[in-house]
Parts: C-alpha cells; sequence; structure tokens
C-alpha cells in the first residue's frame, strides 16, 4: 500500500465559497487524506469566481473534522505581506491544532497586478519568495523582528498568539530556483505533476536541502481531474483551465482572465489539454493517471476537482479511485 497522501483541491476560480464548503466535507467523507485550496484575486477566465481563501478555510475546517487544510499556494508579496500571512497560519492553527499547512508561493500577476504593482522578472519573484518566507519563519518562530529588505520591512512585528505546532509550509516550485528556496526554508517542495520537469525540481530541491543540512520533505505534485459519466460533459466543465495551462502566465505580467483564456485556448488543443488534465469517464483511467504521480515520487497529490457534478466525483473517487490507489476497496462513510 502507498503511503502516498491525496488531498483534495477546492478551486476558488471556478466555484463559489458554499459550494466548496460541500465539497471539502464530501471529500472527508469518501477517504480524502486533506484539503486544499486555490489563493486568488482573479479566475483565469471571465465569468469564474474568487472568493477569499483565508476567510474560507476557517468555515472549511469546521465543515469538516479531521483532515489537514490550507492553500495551494499563497504568495508573499503586494497582496499579502509575510507579517499577515504568518499572523494567518498562526490564528488557523490555533483553530485546528494539527490540521493547518501553508503553501506557499511567488505567486502570479493575475492576483498582483490588479493591486497596481509592477510585476517583476523571475529572479526577482524568487528573491521576493525567499525574503518573505524567511520572515514568516521567524515570525512562527516568537522572534520580534526589525527587517528593512528589498521587499519587505518590519518594525518589531511579532506574533501575540502564537500555536503550539508550526505549520509545514510546501514551497511551489516551477524551477531551479525556487525549488532552492524550499530545499533550504521550506517543509517539501509543490510542482505540477509534469513529467518533464519534475526530476530537475527534485533534483535541485535535495541538492539545495542537503547543502542547507536539512532533510528532504513532503514531494506535493498536483494534478487535476474531471470526472462524468458524458465524458464531453467532463471535457466542457474543465475546458476553463486552458486559462491556466501556458507557461507564461506564471512568469510574465498576464493579468487579464478573458485575454489569457483566449491565449490557453490558442495554445492548446483538447487533446493536448487532456494531457496535463485528468479527463475522463472510466475511473480506471482516473486512477491510471494519477498513479503516475505517485510513481514520480508524491508524497502528496493534491486533485484539483473540476467536474460539472463535483460531489458525484468525489463519490466515485471515494467508491473506486482512491481504494485501487491504495490497494484495496473500502467503504466510504
Amino acid at each position: 500500500m502507498t503511503a502516498t497522501r491525496f488531498f483534495h483541491f477546492c478551486s476558488h476560480e471556478q466555484f463559489p465559497p458554499e459550494a466548496l464548503l460541500d465539497q471539502a466535507a464530501a471529500a472527508e467523507r469518501a477517504g480524502f487524506d486533506g484539503i486544499t485550496c486555490s489563493d486568488h484575486l482573479q479566475p483565469w477566465w471571465d465569468g469564474g469566481e474568487s472568493a477569499h481563501a483565508w476567510i474560507w478555510l476557517g468555515a472549511a475546517g469546521h465543515a469538516t473534522e479531521r483532515v489537514p487544510l490550507g492553500t495551494g499556494v499563497t504568495p508573499p508579496g503586494p497582496r499579502y505581506h509575510p507579517v499577515l500571512i504568518a499572523q494567518a497560519w498562526a490564528t488557523l492553527e490555533r483553530l485546528f491544532p494539527g490540521r493547518a499547512y501553508l503553501g506557499v508561493g511567488s505567486g502570479e500577476a493575475l492576483n498582483e497586478s490588479p493591486l497596481g504593482a509592477d510585476w517583476p522578472p523571475v529572479a526577482e519573484q524568487v528573491e521576493r519568495l525567499e525574503e518573505g518566507l524567511g520572515l514568516i519563519r521567524r515570525l512562527l518562530a516568537g522572534e520580534t523582528v526589525d527587517h528593512d529588505g528589498k521587499h519587505f520591512r518590519t518594525k518589531q512585528a511579532r506574533l501575540h498568539t502564537l500555536p503550539e505546532r508550526i505549520p509545514p509550509i510546501y514551497v511551489s516550485a516551477f524551477g531551479p530556483k525556487a525549488a532552492g528556496v524550499a530545499g533550504r526554508l521550506g517543509d517539501g517542495v509543490w510542482t505540477l505533476g509534469d513529467p518533464e520537469s519534475v526530476p530537475k525540481i527534485l533534483e535541485a530541491y535535495r541538492a539545495a536541502a542537503s547543502d542547507a543540512s536539512r532533510e528532504s520533505g513532503e514531494i506535493v505534485l498536483q494534478g487535476g481531474f474531471s470526472w462524468a459519466q458524458d465524458e464531453e460533459a467532463a471535457l466542457d466543465s474543465a475546458r476553463v483551465w486552458k486559462g491556466a495551462q501556458p507557461d507564461e502566465f506564471y512568469k510574465d505580467d498576464w493579468h487579464e482572465p478573458g485575454k489569457m483564456f483566449e491565449e490557453g485556448s490558442r495554445q492548446l488543443s483538447d487533446d493536448e489539454f487532456r494531457q496535463s488534465f485528468i479527463v475522463a469517464s472510466d475511473p480506471e483511467e482516473h486512477v491510471a493517471r494519477v498513479r503516475e504521480l505517485v510513481e514520480m515520487g508524491a508524497t502528496i497529490v493534491p486533485l484539483q476537482n473540476a467536474s460539472p457534478d463535483p460531489i458525484a466525483a468525489i463519490g466515485v473517487y471515494g467508491e473506486r479511485v482512491l481504494p485501487e490507489l491504495r490497494g484495496a476497496r473500502a467503504g466510504v462513510g
């Protein structure tokens, strides 16, 4: 049996917050090992949703009983000062002891540029991530922090309400520089389950951890899925995620949802999209595709649910997919 944990990814870009609460509760009942949610100001396409992830996580903690919960991912930057991130996750851990985790990354222009900030080049994005994460670490450790850095300033900042446990921090990486930050400061690395990029990212992550005399942590490989009895319906529901596929959307100043979806649709045919997103009516295909992520070395697999009936899809995963991945049939509570 695999030791990999499977998290249900609740997408604030696609579903309203009250519907995502239903998904989170259903996912826990179906046997998912954790809950993840996106942290966005805007969706990747016009007509999507954009509820606030931090407020939702508090409600999700009450809608569930035991599973870990956190973001995938939250960026230190113009939108969120690191002091506020540290305060929020200290609070989340106090409310739900042992359950909170923080996914942190360099962010996207999609969510930062609307605040009026100039979007920096990749090297500066990663530099800002590392500086911000260093501050978060110090604050969660109980330090009083005076800091005058390139990207952030603090004056005797400290957290007056601290948790007993520092929530684990998983660092998003799409390249070796961010993977290095994960190795130096993170409790794991988080990336998309792309078989071409994953080996290089994991190599950089493990090398940086070793250089820092740290043990490697969680390997978080994210996937997406859409299930329906009718395969065309499954594809119709997931197709909006073409707006999140082009690599340049994570590096350059793309921040208009409509134009992003148009560009994603131009770049990717439906067949190409299916290579990165699981779209199938047959649960066995879902099993096979998720198993590929496990075989790449994942210890946590967040699975983004883009199904037309997400609750029904959760049921299928609970009855057919997760038991197969774990090597045994199991009942659904």
